[in-house]
């Protein structure tokens, strides 16, 4: 297939080929006697051993072992972070911050340490830059309602692209309608890679915002996303980066990438649902107005003015959602011991291993096949409605996601709307696309189940 070249997220921009993993290749599997609190990233690994750390995988759905390939829309959680999840509860919840007994200085010990967790997990310089909200989309209303309304005015431009998410395109519509500012997107090849000559040109001295996405949800392009927040920066521009489909394939550096925001979901990163962070340089997030009012994020009240904390309590009104915070802690430290690279490295491997064979299916057509992927496979059926594919995957235990993915543009862009969508992650194996690939070639045939 062609544009499948290379993927670049793994460490060092690495490329990987598509060749046939050999027996050398394969891992053979963590050895139970590692030490929990070291990174594994050097160690084997084994996919179906990391399967089991996940309770709900051993679910069966219509009779067959789940197949969860819809890691796009949400990941499972390790038994580690449910045990963590249980524990906060059993033994530390408390309100953060305010109250001068045990349970209190517990909670907030474990808040602020998830904090400083997600501070390493993207390499940020210091816990006051990572605010804690319910998801990305939380996270770019946050920045649009902020930053937004101050620095946002009548006849200024916001640059977004044509792979975003439904939740960074609709805030910004917003504000520009406003505001009276313009929303500018950049286009796609056929691939679906950014064209970098077509977005450098609708830079200019009124583009305030460009907002752009590390990894599409709908095709899996992974977008060089340095180099646009490079070329956004000459043109003297404060970036956002979309990473909710990125954080869970490969590592993320926001000093490296020099983004001004940074957001994601701890729900796609194998966290609780509900919550989220939103990265910010200090010195942006020092100008930004607070964008709810409440208890948390204030200094002093009286009835005449009121004073806010600094960030990120500023940001934070109420009572946080602390032990999905604490979750997130968890599913960190699940990750760190695995190792990003391991999961990158396996992941290419499933995607390279999948694509090479569902390309085979009579009437198959993947879409989105820039160089640069991460673990997203979308694709559509001749002579099938997507949900007729999905629904029979889901006969067999398969779990994927059919329709348009809160991408709509996207995939009007390729004349769809809608594509069938399998996703991976890091417990996936080589038995879970076998297992999608049957099914497809049974339904292809007109057979009614996997044999």
């Amino acid at each position: 297939m062609a544009g499948y070249g290379s993927f670049g997220f793994l460490e060092g921009n690495r490329n990987l080929y598509f060749v046939k993993p050999t027996a050398n290749l394969e891992p053979t599997g963590i050895e139970p006697d590692v030490p929990r609190n070291l990174n594994l990233s050097s160690y084997p690994f084994d996919a179906e051993a990391i399967k089991r750390d996940f309770p709900i995988l051993r679910e069966r759905v219509n009779g067959r072992p789940l197949v969860w390939l819809d890691n796009a829309a949400t990941t499972q959680k390790p038994q580690s972070v449910i045990d963590r999840l249980k524990y906060f509860y059993e033994h530390e919840n408390s309100n953060v911050h305010r109250a001068a007994h045990e349970l209190a200085a517990r909670a907030t010990d474990a808040y602020e340490s998830a904090r400083e967790k997600v501070r390493r997990f993207v390499n940020a310089s210091s816990t006051r830059e990572i605010i804690f909200v319910r998801g990305a989309t939380e996270g770019i209303n946050l920045i649009a309602q902020s930053w937004g309304r101050r620095n946002i005015q009548k006849d200024d431009e916001i640059v977004i692209t044509w792979l975003e998410h439904h939740a960074n395109i609709v805030p910004w519509q917003m504000l520009c309608s406003e505001k009276g500012a313009k929303l500018r997107v950049a286009p796609v090849d056929d691939s679906g890679q950014v064209l970098l000559d077509e977005y450098e040109k609708l830079l200019g001295p009124k583009t305030r915002l460009v907002s752009i996405t590390q990894v599409s949800n709908a095709l899996g392009v992974i977008t060089p996303a340095e180099k646009m927040i490079e070329i956004a920066h000459r043109y003297g521009a404060t970036v956002l980066l979309d990473g909710a489909q990125s954080v869970s394939h490969m590592r993320v550096d926001v000093q490296a990438l020099d983004c001004d925001f940074f957001v994601f979901s701890g729900h796609k990163v194998f966290g609780p649902t509900g919550i989220g962070v939103v990265y910010g340089k200090p010195e942006v997030l020092e100008y930004m107005p607070p964008w709810q009012g409440g208890g948390n994020m204030i200094q002093d009240v009286t009835f005449e003015k009121t004073s806010y904390q600094e960030p990120p309590q500023r940001f934070e009104a109420g009572t946080g959602n602390i032990a999905d915070a604490v979750g997130l802690s968890a599913a960190i430290d699940y990750l760190d011991r695995v190792g990003m690279y391991n999961i990158s490295k396996h992941e290419h491997e499933l995607l390279v291993k999948a694509t090479s064979e569902l390309a085979c299916i009579p009437g198959l057509h993947i879409i989105g096949t820039a160089k640069e992927k991460a673990g997203v496979l979308s694709f559509v059926l001749d002579g099938f409605r997507t949900e007729e594919v999905g629904d029979y995957l889901n006969q067999n235990g398969i779990a994927v996601r059919s329709g348009h993915h809160c991408a709509q543009p996207i995939l009007r862009r390729f004349g769809l709307e809608s594509t069938v969508r399998a996703s991976l992650a890091l417990y996936n194996t080589n038995e879970d696309i076998d297992r999608l690939v049957a099914a497809i070639w049974n339904l292809r045939l007109g057979r009614t189940s996997i044999s």
